[in-house]
């Protein structure tokens, strides 16, 4: 025993360090039950037309550390495969439809990418492990400022973020080769189209709030047509607009 320390404070220290590695563990487990979880799903989707989870898309997901883009107060749930909210009345969007989406999108390591609705940065920060240079844009200005501020502090120095309307789009970084949006406009947005690249795709949810939504990929073909093409149903939050 150290000198002047007494015991019980060197085991109540020797605890806490044991609990912060063991928590350290925890996350490491309960994301690999996660990727378990996400291959079955995979599976049982395939029933209902959804494309299987590619393997490469499954081991970005594993990079990512969900945990540090929600809540403190619900990082243990991080890993489950469900959303979960993040305040503004937005979420965080199930690990599934967030795999989904971005296998769907089809990005590789040069393309330029854009997100609409930034949320917590949790999917910006799955599309720069893949993609050359993403830009995401978020209407509401605490969940921008946050997202941005995480994204720069987890070291995702290729993503760019904006509070803006996504609506709009970001025609100044136009043409995208591929666009996500991560809230459901009850229809396609018409400059959205019009930012996405020659051979380009775009992953969005389409559908009111109280319908059925569906989700969508719509790839430009060299002609300027745009083939659409339905995947499964869904639930997102509306694509809320600036009405200013």
């Amino acid at each position: 025993m150290m000198a002047g320390i007494p015991r019980t404070l060197l085991l109540v220290a020797a605890g806490l360090g044991l609990s912060s590695a063991c928590g350290q563990m925890n996350y490491d487990s309960e994301r690999q039950a996660m990727l378990e979880e996400l291959r079955e799903e995979s599976r049982q989707s395939e029933q209902y037309g959804a494309p299987p989870l590619s393997e490469p898309i499954l081991e970005v997901i594993a990079r990512v550390p969900r945990h540090e883009f929600v809540p403190e107060d619900l990082r243990r749930y991080a890993y489950e495969n469900r959303p979960l909210p993040i305040g503004a009345q937005q979420t965080i969007s199930q690990p599934y439809i967030v795999a989904l989406m971005t296998d769907l999108a089809e990005v590789t390591k040069d393309d330029v990418v854009l997100e609409i609705g930034t949320g917590s940065g949790y999917q910006a920060a799955v599309l720069s492990e893949i993609a050359g240079r993403v830009f995401t844009i978020e209407i509401i200005e605490m969940l921008g400022r946050r997202a941005a501020d995480d994204l720069a502090r987890l070291g995702y120095d290729n993503v760019t973020a904006r509070i803006g309307d996504g609506y709009a789009g970001w025609p100044d970084e136009a043409p995208f080769d591929a666009i996500l949006v991560t809230a459901a406009p009850e229809e396609i947005p018409e400059p959205l189209i019009e930012q996405l690249a020659v051979g380009g795709r775009m992953v969005i949810p389409v559908g009111a709030e109280d319908e059925v939504q569906i989700l969508q990929v719509l790839s430009k073909q060299e002609d300027g047509r745009v083939i659409v093409h339905n995947v499964t149903a869904v639930r997102f939050v509306p694509l809320t607009r600036d009405e200013n």
